[in-house]
């Protein structure tokens, strides 16, 4: 039966990645909101929801390091495993607007987060407490807000520069797409993940293995279909969105929240897992400066896949 489960839960994330990029391609044309704004908000904040959902209710039952090792194993994960995969689909452009803005606020969202836990360095447990969680609470608003103001001024350019409207579509069938295929990456995402660790605990691999693949990747499953089928059908701007505005969303929206709900405290997390997602955010900044400028290649995508992989080889030795 959890085989039966498996292949269901993978059949849901397909059709809910396929429907929610066809629908958020849709909202994008009929309000000519650049795709990447689309991926940064609407996109990212629904496929976090497995992070949020594991999230919330673990700082709420007092695992604060449950509830941070979802956040930062998935921040890896999406960084170096789905933007590997992505890139070696279909090279991946970068905006000047991603270069000069969204990209510096996710490595920033990752210092933040380094901070807020740097409380181990100086021989304390590391905490984030629910002022700090506040704080990142509101600087999430803050990113969105930015976000918004910059895509509506490149908007109204784009308006006086061609004259025309906005061209409208089917409102009621664009919301469905998006709200049914959301609704089932989440079912699926949730399907796949525990049937796949019934199945691994029944094969006799051990709950550390567990959580550090399964759980991250499980809970991270909604980007990487989204991400892959919208690369897939060449908007590469949505998935892009979608992979740097879920590392944004899950440090500073889904840990502020959890945070602001209840004080977190992280024991298992170490300074090298830290530094992965710190590294992560550097590096797809960097990829804009290589040899073709703006453009993450598949060679770095290829990169990237080699470095989670080093990475998780590190992590079980």
């Amino acid at each position: 039966m959890e085989f039966l489960g498996l292949l269901i839960g993978l059949a849901l994330i397909l059709a809910g990645a396929n429907y929610l990029t066809d629908g958020s391609v849709a909202l994008a044309a009929r309000f000519r909101v650049p795709g990447f704004l689309i991926g940064l908000t609407i996109v990212a904040v629904g496929t976090s929801t497995p992070e949020l959902v594991v999230s919330f209710l673990s700082a709420l039952e007092g695992q604060g390091d449950m509830a941070v090792g979802n956040v930062v194993g998935s921040n890896i994960f999406n960084a170096f495993f789905i933007l590997g995969v992505c890139a070696l689909i279909r090279p991946l452009p970068l905006t000047a607007g991603n270069i000069r803005r969204d990209l510096p606020i996710g490595v920033g969202a990752s210092l933040i987060l380094c901070i807020v836990l740097a409380d181990a360095l100086f021989g304390a447990e590391p905490r984030i407490g629910r002022i700090e969680g506040f704080v990142m609470l509101a600087l999430y608003v803050l990113t969105v807000w930015t976000a918004a103001q910059a895509a509506r001024r490149e908007n109204a350019g784009r308006q006086e520069e061609t004259g025309t409207t906005p061209r409208t579509t089917n409102g009621w069938l664009m919301a469905l797409m998006i709200l049914g295929g959301l609704g089932a990456l989440i079912l699926g995402g949730e399907m796949f993940l525990r049937n796949a660790v019934a199945i691994a605990r029944k094969l006799g691999i051990s709950e550390s293995v567990i959580a550090i693949t399964l759980v991250a990747g499980g809970t991270s499953l909604p980007e990487l279909a989204s991400s892959a089928v919208s690369v897939y059908k060449g908007r590469t701007d949505i998935a892009l969105g979608n992979v740097v505005g879920s590392n944004i969303a899950n440090i500073l929206l889904i840990l502020g929240l959890s945070a602001t709900a209840m004080p977190l405290t992280p024991g298992g997390i170490d300074a090298v897992t830290l530094g992965m997602v710190v590294l992560s955010a550097l590096l797809l900044f960097a990829a804009a400066f290589t040899f073709r400028r703006r453009m993450l290649d598949r060679w770095e995508g290829a990169a990237f896949l080699l470095i989670y992989g080093g990475y998780l080889v590190w992590l079980l030795r």
